[in-house]
């Protein structure tokens, strides 16, 4: 007998002196000093040796899901996160950053819009936004951080699946239904243990030492009810803090995983919306107003066209035109940028400058007797640029031709430019100088309209005077003219002057 005694002494002692080494037998020692640690803390949630989760456990969920119902089918109703920034910050401005606020919208900028000329519309918008932004100082933007950071917390809180939860506690019970006294049971803790992993991270994100009242506010002001009493919702928030300090959550996941290690993340989440909403008001009062200008132009440009063609629709090239930029925008590679003009101007060059500006030049600049001939040189190379850039407006427009240099580098390429890199490139280069080209046409055209009706608005001038100053023998080109010289004139110095708006119009 006395030896049995002296051979469980050693091996005590043994164990005691080894055990040190033994991973298993550190968690277990671990594990037990968890549990002390949770018996400690007066709540009875859990009971270790059956390793259950209690009914108390249940019963403290169930009046939670109770008291948050109502606010939990409110946010599964609305989903869209931009409710919940716009619901804070509405709350969150003064009654003149309100007022200001109404003039911000598209339907309010255009209405407004019909009966101010854009440009005071424009100053009058800018110095709004200046003046509504202006109140959102360092202190204000905090503010209504932490006011969100709290209502997504509160939201995520609300969502967690409470049913899903207590249904494992009893099995009878139904959703939304809280005119029963639940049959709670203890259960296996295992059964629950991610359920209250994904609760208590949600708890540790919540700002629990932060005042809630102000976000009651928001939906008693903002939505007129209160999805939580503040009341209740401030001793549930107390009763939570209480348990995120004591680590009850904690201990007991440790104890139904068999981790003493376990620690669920601590981090609270800052939220951040008002920068975004600042640039978010910049963006959409500037696209209104990019918007309602395009508009404008446009209309301005179909009128013009109107003026001087009698159609809207102008079409003198075969391939510098819009369809035959379809194929390039549909692989991203870029556009024929300047077609419609380019179009424009060749159809003017054509119909207007080679027929009546023609017949007045053939008038004044051949026939004419000049005093200053420096006047006469000046208009005659502006008139003989306008002529030239009509046949280089042509050839330009022919090397575009699938048959020709340009045109089949472009159709060679175009099939594999989504694929191969170098291809992209090379077509995206020539179609930078492509358009190049079509803008140097443009301004270059449009000066020598502009330098040529210059000087033709002071040779009608001259036309009106008894006796010529520029031109010396108007009574000679009058018997000349097919057509009364002045009202030629005249005609000719408003088309080009209808034409060269046109043009100004669609290069800004």
């Amino acid at each position: 007998m006395a030896k049995k005694t002296e051979t469980s002494f050693f091996q005590k002692l043994f164990s005691s002196l080894f055990s040190g080494n033994d991973p298993e037998a550190e968690k277990n020692r671990q594990l037990k000093q968890i549990a002390k640690n949770l018996s400690r803390s007066g709540y009875k949630f859990y009971k270790p040796g059956s390793d259950q989760v209690l009914p108390q456990f249940g019963k403290f969920f169930y009046d939670i899901y109770k008291i948050i119902s109502p606010a939990q089918i409110f946010f599964q109703n609305q989903q869209n996160p931009n409710f919940y920034k716009n619901l804070v910050i509405d709350y969150s401005l003064t009654e003149s950053q309100k007022k200001l606020s109404e003039n911000f919208s598209e339907e309010s900028i255009l209405a407004f819009s019909k009966s101010v000329p854009f440009e005071q519309l424009k100053t009058k918008l800018k110095q709004d936004v200046e003046t509504f932004l202006g109140d959102f100082d360092s202190d204000k933007i905090s503010s209504i951080d932490r006011l969100y950071t709290k209502l997504t917390g509160f939201k995520a809180f609300c969502l967690y699946d409470f049913y899903f939860l207590l249904k494992k506690f009893d099995s009878t019970l139904r959703e939304g239904e809280f005119n029963r006294t639940p049959k709670l049971e203890a259960i296996e803790g295992a059964y629950i243990a991610e359920d209250l992993k994904n609760f208590a991270e949600i708890l540790n994100s919540l700002p629990l030492d932060e005042d809630w009242n102000d976000l009651m506010a928001v939906f008693k002001t903002q939505r007129g009810v209160e999805p939580v009493k503040p009341n209740q919702w401030n001793k549930i928030v107390q009763k939570l803090r209480q348990l995120r300090d004591s680590r009850v959550f904690d201990m007991i996941i440790q104890l139904t995983t068999k981790n003493p290690s376990y620690v669920t993340d601590s981090l609270e989440k800052q939220e951040h919306i008002v920068e975004s909403f600042i640039e978010a008001t910049k963006t959409q009062t500037a696209n209104t107003l990019k918007k309602l200008e395009s508009e404008q132009r446009n209309s301005k440009i179909d009128s013009l066209l109107m003026q001087i063609f009698n159609t809207d629709t102008i079409v003198m090239l075969k391939n510098y035109t819009e369809s035959g930029s379809a194929p390039l925008e549909r692989k991203n590679l870029g556009s024929f940028e300047y077609a419609k003009p380019l179009n424009y101007l060749k159809a003017f060059l054509v119909e207007f400058i080679k027929r009546d500006v023609r017949e007045y030049a053939d008038l004044v600049l051949i026939r004419g007797k000049w005093t200053l001939p420096e006047l006469s040189t000046e208009m005659s190379s502006a008139y003989h640029q306008m002529l030239e850039a009509s046949d280089a407006i042509t050839q330009f427009d022919a090397k575009l031709n699938e048959e020709a240099e340009i045109g089949m580098k472009i159709k060679t390429l175009l099939p594999r430019a989504d694929r191969d890199k170098e291809s992209n490139n090379i077509i995206k280069t020539t179609l930078r100088d492509v358009n190049s080209l079509a803008r140097e046409y443009l301004v270059n055209t449009t000066k020598a309209m502009i330098s040529f009706a210059k000087i033709l608005k002071s040779v009608i001038e001259d036309h009106k005077k008894p006796k010529g100053e520029i031109l010396m023998n108007w009574k000679e080109l009058d018997r000349f003219a097919e057509h009364p010289i002045n009202q030629l004139g005249v005609e000719v110095y408003k088309k080009i002057y209808l034409f060269v708006q046109l043009v100004q119009s669609e290069l800004q």
